[in-house]
């Protein structure tokens, strides 16, 4: 436990069979705002009339109930 605690994973085996995986659980990774700012540096800017319209194509709006 104290291995998977550290971060190691270990495979599972029946009869020299693999048969599952232990790993650690996730934990939450927050990252900084200069990572972030320095991720989406070079991201052309959004044309947000050109967005829209995209989602529009895409999301259905129709109230109308479906059956």
């Amino acid at each position: 436990m104290r291995a998977l605690d550290a971060g190691e994973a270990f495979v599972v085996t029946r009869n020299g069979v693999a048969v599952g995986e232990l790993t650690p659980l996730r934990r939450d990774h927050f990252a900084t705002k200069a990572s972030v700012v320095a991720a989406f540096a070079n991201v052309p800017p959004i044309d947000l009339k050109k967005f829209r319209k995209s989602l529009e194509t895409i999301i259905d709006q129709d109230s109308t109930p479906r059956g």
